[in-house]
């Protein structure tokens, strides 16, 4: 079969337009169920009451039922007696009204004079403290619409009226098909210790499937299928001719050698859409066979699940007659310029903290791969295909994924890249705190230009002063002039050069990074550790030009570490905790001096001072410490003020 090539590439709008409307009106047809089970769905009919409720009329109280016209007359000044079981018969709330009594009375407004008399000292009107027939529900009455989804108190409401089965909609059957050799099934990963070389757990059928659940169908997740054009039309031609609604075939949607999806649906069916113009989830296939929506979605989870989002849900909601309800939304400030490129438009999920009454928004990696951006988003910000990108000072509109009210309670930290951070995020929420943790990745310059435009609330930063030999002062003095800052201890840690497991290429020290056969990869411009690099290089009289990979550059010390572990470089500059982590090598070569740089402003924040508590905490430090490379012993000091 032919490599496939975008010939159509259609922007988000169109491929919704076109792929939407095709099956517009298309509805699952009704089925009957009892309305124990009946939460959330959808009615497929109107429904009306069997019964009235009450279907008698019941004392509302417990007291006395009275005939009300022997009541009238009673004062305080001039009470009337009542005979017990003659004038006045005892009832509890909830029984039957006795035949010819149409009151009754609070017992807490009687006075018992003895054994058979009452005394009362204000009238009853006519059907005072009764529920008379059909006073909640007439029979015949229409209880629910047609399309209305089901609440608890409607199904209650139901069983009242005599309802006990119902007419709705039928969930949506969407058979999930996971495509690729180098797939594992999760369910074989218990029996195996370390995964092959070129193995990949296959997850996005477990993520898509709980989509389709949240979407109120029924997932059907088929065997992974090996990328051969056979295997994957047998199980196309299977799924289309099954009771199933919707098909979903993941991976092998784009581009490459070994996509056959959008040329065997072309076979069988017809294909809509092949690519859409949006970022991530441009390989996306719009199509169908035997007149069933089928929808090649992309490998990648954070493609996959953005495609679902734009044309698998709108459909299974449509089918059901469910209101595709919108996110809310909140302008927000970038924590800094996010280009991005001309002719797609770009989902970004984004942190959302609130800095001195303005909401920031901190962007997370745009990685279509990267599903740690799905757990950890707070917002999406949608960038327009005829944008360039967004800058810091320019205001945008993010759709929340949390409830607005969480975003109030998020400490934004920017700043330099550090495992502890996330040990710090864990530990205050451990304490059953509701703040979340914010951490944008730019460095530690980066980390003190927030700060000086008032868009965190705290910068991390190991910034070593060549000449002094002090980590950070020369810095706030030379960039946050007149910006009070107070500096805390985070740690103390390792930094040296990460190497491959046993340090095949016996790599030394900095001499070693200008061998031919030695490639490096580094810590964005602004970063410590690129600092305390050209510091190293410096002391040693190289220049950076003679290494090579000076100017491959990662944001982290982990994509630093798995560029290594990758073979992508042979050495980077890290710390040791993250050779350590993914078990290669460490070479150190200085212990550094890691702080949270504070604006004063901030000390009386309840947060912040949740989190300088944390720091110093016991729980903290010992868990720092099994990191491996960390000194926490001064965690949580106050070392200096500034400003």
């Amino acid at each position: 079969m032919k490599r496939n090539v975008y010939l159509d590439l259609k922007t988000l709008e169109d491929a919704r337009a076109i792929f939407l409307k095709r099956w517009e009106g298309r509805k699952t047809l009704p089925e009957i169920i009892d309305v124990d089970h009946s939460l959330g769905r959808i009615t497929a009919e109107p429904v009306f009451a069997r019964f009235s409720a009450p279907s008698y009329h019941a004392a509302a109280m417990d007291g006395i039922a009275v005939r009300a016209e022997d009541t009238f007359g009673a004062t305080e000044k001039n009470p009337k007696r009542l005979r017990i079981n003659k004038d006045a018969l005892w009832i509890n709330t909830g029984h039957a009204m006795p035949g010819g009594y149409n009151a009754v009375i609070m017992v807490e407004k009687l006075h018992q004079s003895d054994d058979e008399t009452l005394e009362i000292n204000s009238p009853a009107y006519p059907w005072q403290n009764v529920r008379k027939v059909g006073e909640d529900i007439v029979a015949t009455q229409l209880l629910l619409p047609q399309n209305h989804r089901i609440r608890p108190y409607d199904m209650g409401a139901l069983i009242t009226a005599g309802i006990l089965r119902i007419p709705v909609r039928r969930r949506p059957v969407v058979t999930i098909i996971p495509t690729g050799t180098e797939l594992l099934n999760h369910s074989a990963i218990s029996d195996i210790d370390i995964l092959q070389e070129g193995q990949i757990i296959e997850s996005n059928s477990v993520t898509l499937s709980g989509l389709v659940m949240e979407s109120h169908g029924i997932p059907i997740v088929h065997e992974i299928i090996p990328d051969n054009v056979e295997s994957i039309r047998n199980e196309l031609i299977k799924a289309s001719e099954s009771d199933s609604d919707m098909i979903i075939i993941n991976a092998g949607s784009s581009a490459g050698s070994k996509d056959y999806t959008a040329g065997i649906i072309a076979e069988l069916g017809r294909v809509h859409v092949h690519g859409v113009a949006m970022m991530p989830g441009k390989p996306t296939i719009l199509g169908e066979i035997n007149d069933k929506p089928v929808i090649g979605n992309p490998g990648y989870t954070v493609s996959a699940v953005l495609s679902f989002e734009q044309f698998v849900k709108p459909i299974l909601h449509s089918m059901q007659e469910i209101r595709l309800s919108k996110r809310n939304t909140i302008n927000v400030y970038p924590s800094r310029n996010i280009p991005s490129k001309l002719g797609t438009e770009e989902f970004l999920r984004v942190n959302i903290g609130s800095v001195a009454g303005r909401m920031v928004a901190t962007p997370l990696p745009r990685a279509a791969g990267s599903v740690t951006t799905l757990t950890r988003a707070e917002g999406i910000i949608r960038i327009p295909a005829l944008s360039e990108g967004i800058t810091q000072e320019e205001e945008v509109e993010a759709e929340l994924l949390v409830d607005d009210a969480e975003l109030k309670n998020t400490i934004v930290i920017i700043g330099s890249h550090d495992i502890t951070l996330d040990i710090l995020s864990d530990e205050i929420r451990k304490g059953g705190q509701d703040i979340r943790v914010s951490s944008g990745n730019v460095g530690s310059l980066g980390g003190l230009m927030a700060i000086k435009k008032g868009i965190c609330h705290l910068g991390g930063a190991h910034l070593l002063d060549e000449e002094t030999g002090e980590y950070n002062l020369s810095y706030i003095r030379k960039y946050l002039k007149g910006i009070r800052v107070s500096l805390f201890y985070l740690v103390m840690r390792d930094q040296g050069l990460i190497v491959g497991k046993g340090n095949p290429k016996n790599i030394k020290g900095i001499n070693d990074l200008l061998r031919d056969d030695i490639s490096f990869v580094n810590r964005q411009a602004g970063s410590g550790t690129r600092i305390l690099l050209d510091y190293k290089l410096k002391q040693s009289g190289y220049t950076p030009a003679q290494i090579k990979g000076y100017d491959h550059e990662e944001y982290t010390h982990m994509a630093v570490a798995v560029d290594v572990l990758s073979g992508a470089a042979d050495c980077g500059m890290g710390i040791y905790a993250a050779a350590k982590a993914l078990n290669i090598d460490f070479i150190p070569m200085v212990r550094e001096q890691y702080d949270l740089i504070i604006p004063s402003e901030h000390l009386e924040n309840p947060n912040i001072k949740v989190l300088i508590k944390t720091i110093g905490s016991d729980s903290f430090k010992k868990r720092v410490t099994a990191l491996g490379g960390y000194d926490p012993s001064k965690s949580g000091e106050l070392w200096v003020e500034l400003g």
